[in-house]
């Protein structure tokens, strides 16, 4: 569900906390980009205590196909896991995986769960999925998006391909709002089609129903002339 804010709530949610000191140590551990929605990498994933301090309930675990050895479920009788098996390279299509990933956050949130998503290092495949998140769930740019990301977990760099597909979300997206948003008017343009249709199919009964009659008064008339 989309969340409508000011320009100026926008503004700041966008900055993100303009307290916080980025230290490499940092790159570790995970960071909330969200209010129940966490992004960071596998070492994140790896302490049950951890997750369990910042009550995280579910985890979208987003892998390379090669990497399924070590970056797994971990606490699979915790835990709800959503899994992805991906190709972390510039040619793996993330558009067609993210609704799915998306519902599974949404489904999350609602049953007032706590999300963490993440691949192995936290820096490009895992927030190119939460990046798309942030964007539609604020209706913002691809840029604005990846900027409210970044400025809480600052390390991230989705890499060329990902980002061109950022571009690409933006306006799948925002089509598809277009079309959500007008039902009434396409109704009402259906209704109106159907009653011009209509209306041509009178007209046509009309002018059919003339043609028999004049025909049928000709007949008459040859019939009394002859």
């Amino acid at each position: 569900m989309a969340v409508n804010l000011t320009e100026e709530q926008m503004r700041e949610m966008i900055q993100g906390p303009g307290d916080i000191e980025w230290s490499y140590e940092m790159r570790r551990q995970c960071q909330e980009i969200l209010p129940n929605l966490l992004l960071g990498p596998l070492q994140a994933s790896k302490s049950l205590e951890t997750l369990k301090s910042l009550g995280v309930t579910h985890i979208v675990c987003i892998r390379d196909v090669k990497e399924a050895f070590s970056v797994r479920p971990r606490f699979p009788e915790t835990f709800q896991y959503m899994v992805l098996d991906v190709a972390d390279s510039e040619e793996q299509n993330l558009i067609r995986l993210f609704p799915q990933a998306k519902q599974f956050i949404d489904k999350a949130i609602q049953q007032g769960g706590c999300v963490l998503v993440h691949c192995n290092g936290g820096i490009s495949l895992s927030p190119a999925f939460v990046v798309m998140y942030v964007m539609e769930h604020f209706r913002l740019s691809w840029e604005d998006a990846l900027h409210m990301v970044q400025n809480r977990r600052y390390c991230i760099s989705p890499n060329g391909g990902f980002l061109t597909q950022l571009k690409e979300y933006e306006s799948i997206y925002k089509a598809n709002l277009a079309v959500a948003s007008f039902p009434q008017q396409r109704n009402a343009t259906a209704r109106r089609k159907r009653t011009d249709e209509d209306d041509e199919d009178d007209e046509r009964r009309d002018e059919e129903r003339k043609r028999i009659l004049v025909d049928d008064n000709e007949e008459e008339d040859d019939a009394m002339e002859s």
